[in-house]
C-alpha cells in the first residue's frame, strides 16, 4: 500500500509524530466531526481528528473504512 496516502497521527505511547495509521476506520462524532481509529502496526492504538474532506478522501483512496 502507498504510505503517502495513509492517514498519519501522533502516537501517545511512543511519542512519535506522523506515524502511518494501519487498519483505519473513519466514524462520525456526536457533534458531526470525523475521527479515524487504527493502530501503528506495533499494537499501539491511535486516533486522529479529521476534516470532512480528508476523511472522505481517505475512504475514497481505500486507506480507511467507513463506519457511519
Amino acid at each position: 500500500m502507498d504510505t503517502s496516502k495513509m492517514l498519519k497521527a501522533y502516537c501517545l505511547k511512543t511519542k512519535e509524530k506522523d506515524v502511518p495509521m494501519q487498519d483505519a476506520v473513519v466514524s462520525k462524532t456526536a457533534k458531526g466531526g470525523y475521527i479515524a481509529k487504527g493502530h501503528d502496526g506495533k499494537g499501539n492504538k491511535m486516533t486522529a481528528i479529521l476534516s470532512e474532506a480528508k476523511a472522505l478522501q481517505a475512504i475514497a483512496d481505500g486507506v480507511a473504512k467507513k463506519e457511519f
